[in-house]
């Protein structure tokens, strides 16, 4: 087996980045994997400390083949941290696994990643490939290791340089996706939640990479891979977190079965599952809330205009 390099992006939670790393070091292949660190600037004085106590740390790591760690002079936030750190890795290798600092990873981790890596790298259909999965209900008889979905997960996750290469991080043609009521729906596969984050993404609300590369899934026509067990956990909804509140909603059972992952290079698309990922991400709601605010754009546009005129 091939072992990607991991980057994991790390900023002022000592105790969370400890607990990942440790439970990282336990995976088979942690002393065959090349471990990257990206430990952002504190955004102001009052984090100065924690981001130095977390960065006293990340200098002791060992038990992988090699660390290199980057220390950021300036904030940079967590979005333009990962694009930044994920493009430099990818400019080097095809393919990288990317973990937070708030991630506990179980043994499998590792394998189940770079098994996937390695079976999907060229089924350009699969876009993106995670080790989380939903508390979802799946099928008692789903006969297989992995599934694919619409939504990527920015948690323990992993891409291809050609994948994230053709990622528009301008979103530039979001007006005109916007007016299309089929593609609109295309993108909501992956839930119904998705555009209203990427609308707050472009109006300077969100500050987040992954909706943008959830984006560039549905514009490829691509897909996530996730493990019907989940391989790691959240640990970051505690309140610690600059994105994150606290919630056990997302809390899934760690896969505690250590075993050889064998993935289906054909796999397909389960309309079962897909069906279970649709009730759990679809929400009337949102979905009235959107019409709203299409229309309240529809009649600026309109405004507009006509004090051109």
């Amino acid at each position: 087996m091939s072992f990607a390099p991991v980057v994991l992006f790390a900023y002022s939670r000592p105790e969370h980045t400890r607990l990942t790393v440790e439970a990282l070091k336990l995976n088979k292949g942690a002393s065959e994997t090349d471990l990257h660190v990206y430990s952002d600037g504190p955004r102001d004085a009052q984090q100065s400390a924690a981001v130095q106590e977390v960065r006293s740390y990340l200098r002791t790591i060992d038990g992988f083949k090699s660390v290199i760690l980057v220390e950021r002079a300036r904030n940079m936030g967590l979005a333009a941290s990962v694009i930044a750190g994920v493009t430099e890795l990818l400019s080097r290798h095809p393919a990288v696994i990317v973990v937070e600092d708030d991630l506990v990873t179980a043994p499998t981790f590792l394998s189940f990643m770079n098994v996937a890596l390695t079976t999907y790298a060229e089924q350009k259909q699969v876009f993106s490939v995670t080790g989380y999965n939903y508390p979802l209900p799946i099928p008692a008889d789903y006969p297989e290791e992995a599934y694919l979905s619409y939504r990527s997960s920015s948690w323990g996750w992993g891409t291809w340089t050609d994948r994230w290469s053709k990622v528009d991080w301008d979103v530039g043609d979001f007006d005109v996706f916007l007016q299309d009521k089929k593609a609109r729906n295309r993108f909501a596969r992956g839930g119904d939640d998705l555009l209203p984050m990427l609308q707050k993404q472009l109006n300077g609300e969100l500050d987040s990479w992954s909706i943008r590369f959830d984006y560039a899934h549905y514009k490829h026509d691509a897909m996530c891979l996730h493990p019907v067990r989940s391989k790691l956990r959240n640990i970051g909804f505690d309140g610690s977190g600059v994105h994150c509140g606290v919630s056990d909603e997302f809390d899934s059972e760690l896969d505690s079965d250590e075993r050889e992952f064998r993935l289906r290079p054909d796999l397909q698309p389960d309309p079962a599952i897909l069906r279970i990922f649709d009730q759990r991400f679809r929400s009337p709601g949102v979905r009235a809330a959107l019409r709203v605010s299409l229309l309240k754009r529809a009649l600026r546009r309109i405004g507009s205009l006509i004090g051109t005129n």
